[in-house]
């Protein structure tokens, strides 16, 4: 028997997904328990199929809250839902008729270009769950007369996991061609019964933010969106990498500045599904004992080359363990750092 508390619990119906406020599981060698309380009172669920249940609990977890994108976002997407910012903190409110315009910087851009695409697995255990694809295209809209990317990245589950809790989630954002940053972040997420849309309107000439519901805050100059993030990151120079270098992207994420830390971790070669490749190996600098239990749960694999694209990412969590691996690719900018 295992027990696993301090995350959410779901009771599973073929019309979608209930939360529930306290949470316990327990599974048994043929049939798994499901308490969950609810005003005051225990309700148990049972299941034939322990792994199974086990596996789409947890899962449905992670998915209820965004990780098949956010997993893809640092990459790909799981540390922002999944584990507590340091320093994460509410910005302040602000008047975009008081804010100082500020220089809009230019950084160059050798990772990547219009026509990319990328498609990923996500997998729990032995079951394959969840499908990723990253899109970019030239994008039709205008910022203050500068060009922008379309970035589109959609989640969604796969086979079981969809019966128990589909998942259906849609992530834009408009990416400044000379600055590498972004001017407008599109998140529309159907998970389950639960469905959300968030817009928001970067000022970057004002380091500020207009979310869809009129609310303006004043964030650091170039902040990323959860997308946007991990292209950014692929404009960044590691080839003077040192072990454990820090790299902070400030990030502006459901309405809080979120300095989203990695630390690099030396070079590898690395199998996937998509083959073999020399890897750089990255780790998301996370605050410890919520789903991560050490820092180094959660590892990053991409490709050590100009393109920069992520080849593989593990995570190991309070109940088995989470998989992202790189299946197909195409129109990359810059020749893959495959092994012959």
């Amino acid at each position: 028997m295992w027990w696993c508390r301090d995350i959410p619990a779901y009771f599973f119906s073929r019309k979608g997904c209930k939360v529930f406020t306290q949470r316990a599981l327990f599974s048994y060698p043929f049939r798994s328990f499901l308490y969950v309380r609810k005003k005051g009172f225990y309700i148990k669920a049972s299941y034939p199929n322990p792994y199974l249940h086990s596996c789409v609990c947890y899962f449905g977890t992670a998915f209820a809250n965004g990780t098949i994108m956010n997993f893809v976002s640092t990459l790909l997407f799981l540390l922002f839902s999944a584990s507590a910012a340091i320093g994460q903190t509410r910005p302040p409110a602000a008047s975009l008729d008081t804010l100082p315009r500020i220089a809009l910087p230019t950084v160059p851009n050798k990772a990547f270009k219009a026509g990319e695409y990328m498609r990923f697995r996500l997998s729990y255990g032995l079951i394959d769950a969840g499908e990723a694809e990253i899109t970019v295209k030239n994008g039709s809209k205008r910022f203050q007369g500068r060009e922008a990317y379309h970035i589109v990245g959609t989640g969604k589950t796969l086979g079981a996991f969809s019966w128990f809790f589909k998942v259906r989630d849609r992530y834009e954002t408009y990416f400044d061609k000379k600055g590498a940053f972004p001017w407008e972040f599109v998140r529309d997420i159907e998970e389950g019964s639960y469905k959300k849309t968030q817009v928001y309107y970067f000022h970057q000439d004002k380091a500020a933010v207009t979310t869809n519901k009129g609310e303006t805050f004043a964030i650091p100059k170039y902040s990323q969106d959860m997308l946007s993030a991990f292209f950014y990151a692929r404009t960044l120079d590691f080839s003077k990498a040192k072990m454990d270098q820090v790299y902070t992207i400030p990030t502006f994420v459901d309405g809080e500045h979120f300095p989203l830390q990695v630390k690099y971790k030396g070079k590898e070669e690395i199998d996937s599904r998509a083959g073999k490749f020399r890897c750089l190996k990255f780790v998301p600098v996370v605050q410890k004992g919520r789903i991560f239990k050490e820092e180094e749960d959660m590892m990053v694999w991409i490709t050590d080359d100009e393109n920069k694209i992520p080849v593989l990412c593990k995570a190991k969590v309070l109940v088995g363990s989470i998989k992202m691996e790189l299946v197909e690719y195409s129109n990359l900018l810059n020749p893959i750092a495959r092994v012959p």
